[in-house]
């Protein structure tokens, strides 16, 4: 477990994102989604990435036949597949020609380290698949390729056959292959179980074969939620080649993540890497990210190292740390990967988390309000049911409101919102809104398929006769959340609207026991943040150009006074 010598070898570093992290439920990447991963990869400075099993699916076979054309700078690519069929010789073997047709430079063969799996789920014989190994693997070594031996299910093996789990492992290194793979392939081993495995395993095998001429890998499962620990409980035990996924992507509970086992490696232990210092260090956010992005998942904020979390400091305690010394409650810079640190206004943050994350924002509090009073003001409205770590325009909306200068753009005077059902017919939702823009009042009405887009569209035809930049402003987000749902229908509930301009997005909220009353507060947020960050002037248009210009669908007729109220005509 000490840290390495003077002429240790390196970790090895082997991503499996293009075909054990494709295997995760919900994700699903096109041909050129995986070339753009790979590219990536390789770009990031990973050694090798294993591309697809070319004898499962056509797309892995397109996918090699594009690789060929492409220069990989710092990557080699591994084709991945199975053992030959015990009824077949290796040279008629379909997935075996699959694998050396890919023509990359290393393969991976898996083949079964478990009886279980040899008896019962091949229906091979136990020296049948010592056979199917050692020819496999023999087959691509013969014809110039780098053989990489994944030993599936190998712990479980190991745990009901010693003797049978180490005898695959020798039929492999007979066949040619010299990256030996231990894996988890259940992910149910614990971490001190996978360690002494490791060591039996070494010790055992180096006595009836040459193992340093054998690189010692590890391929780690998180359905126990070890994949990281046992990941890097094996390097620290000796293995060297480490196999994992972007993000922890793959089958059941994912695989080991090789965002974090990398950043682990390069930040927190001694040992050389491949890459050289773990690649782009200061680019694993983006890349993180990038891949999250591509596969249509979202983001997990809540993700070591790369999360939007991982450097978040909520509590009054950690934010005035953080504010007299960044490190206190940080383990790393978050540069290092390419995150940032941030406080986090809410009720459970002090001044210090207010005061700073306001000036992270722009906003200087002196001469405009008070820390304490400000600290006070929120954690009210936070017990009220507003959530500002969710929806910073509204807090810095709440700052703005407290400057000497400030005059509110709008006022909602009223609005009615009607959802009428008859006969089975479509539902028909209709908003009419009365806003007040600088002593005018103007009263206009809208239908949509819902009351709250009804409010929204009957607000912003209002407003647009004030301020034409709101044209460029559209809802992305609606998110409604029961705060008390003890309370059933008669709940408080959070609305959060996430709105953009093209240039930026930006969430506000509002909260009420009507959800109709807290969507217009958080749309009102919304439209009132779209004015000021514009920098949007009072700009009155004609009747018919802001009634007619932007959403047809929407029916809405409007008149305006001066200090009085004009009805709407349907």
């Amino acid at each position: 477990m000490s840290g390495p010598g003077p002429g240790d070898a390196p970790v090895i570093l082997y991503d499996t994102t293009l075909r054990d992290g494709t295997q995760g439920e919900n994700i699903t990447l096109s041909l050129a989604d995986k070339l753009r991963v790979a590219r990536m990869l390789d770009e990031f400075g990973m050694p090798f990435i294993e591309g697809g099993w070319p004898g499962s699916n056509p797309k892995d076979i397109e996918f090699f036949a594009a690789a060929r054309s492409i220069r990989w700078e710092r990557a080699k690519l591994a084709a991945f597949g199975s053992t030959r069929h015990r009824s077949n010789r290796p040279e008629d073997d379909p997935n075996l020609r699959e694998l050396v047709a890919a023509e990359t430079p290393v393969v991976t063969i898996f083949g079964k380290s478990w009886e279980l799996h040899v008896t019962e789920v091949l229906g091979a014989t136990l020296p049948e698949n010592l056979d199917m190994i050692a020819d496999s693997v023999r087959f691509v070594v013969d014809r110039g390729r780098e053989a990489v031996y994944d030993a599936e299910h190998y712990f479980d093996g190991y745990t009901s056959n010693p003797q049978y789990a180490l005898d695959t492992l020798r039929a492999a290194f007979e066949g040619g292959a010299r990256t030996l793979v231990l894996c988890d392939t259940n992910g149910g081993t614990l971490t001190n179980e996978l360690v002494d495995v490791v060591g039996k395993t070494r010790d055992t095998l180096g006595r009836v074969i040459d193992t340093s001429l054998v690189t010692w890998g590890i391929h780690t499962h998180n359905d126990a939620e070890l994949a990281v620990a046992n990941s890097m409980a094996a390097v620290a035990a000796g293995i060297r080649h480490v196999q994992a996924t972007i993000n922890g992507y793959g089958e059941r509970a994912g695989n080991a993540n090789m965002v974090s086992i990398l950043a682990n490696l390069a930040l927190k232990t001694p040992h050389a890497l491949v890459p050289a210092g773990g690649g782009h260090l200061d680019g694993l956010t983006e890349l993180s990210r990038s891949v999250a992005e591509i596969a249509n998942i979202t983001p997990n904020d809540y993700q070591p190292y790369v999360g939007r979390s991982a450097f978040a400091h909520k509590g009054g305690v950690h934010g005035a740390a953080v504010a007299k010394v960044e490190r206190s409650y940080q383990h790393i810079d978050p540069a290092a990967v390419g995150n940032e640190g941030r406080l986090v206004v809410s009720e459970l943050g002090g001044r210090a988390n207010i005061s700073i994350r306001a000036e992270q924002l722009g906003h200087q509090l002196e001469g405009v309000v008070d820390p304490r009073e400000l600290s006070k003001l929120i954690k009210q409205l936070e017990a009220d049911g507003l959530a500002f770590e969710g929806a910073e325009a509204s807090f810095e909306l709440l700052i703005r409101r407290h400057a000497a200068d400030y005059t509110a753009p709008f006022r909602i005077v009223d609005y009615t919102c009607l959802v009428e059902q008859r006969d089975g017919r479509e539902l028909l939702a209709e908003a009419t809104v009365k806003v007040e823009v600088d002593g005018e009042i103007l009263h206009t009405a809208a239908d949509g398929n819902g009351p709250v887009h009804a409010l929204d569209a009957a607000l912003r035809k209002a407003l647009r006769a004030f301020y034409p930049g709101l044209d460029e402003v559209h809802l992305v987000d609606y998110k409604v959340r029961i705060l008390d749902g003890g309370a059933a229908t008669a709940a408080r509930t959070r609305v959060v609207i996430d709105s953009m301009d093209g240039a930026r997005t930006w969430s506000t909220m509002g909260s009420d026991t009507n959800i109709i009353a807290a969507s217009a507060s958080a749309l009102a947020d919304s439209l009132e943040y779209a004015i000021w960050k514009s920098g949007s002037e009072l700009r009155r248009r004609d009747e018919r150009h802001f009634t007619t210009a932007h959403d047809p669908d929407a029916t809405t007729t409007a008149s305006t006074t001066r200090g009085a109220t004009a009805t709407p005509r349907r």
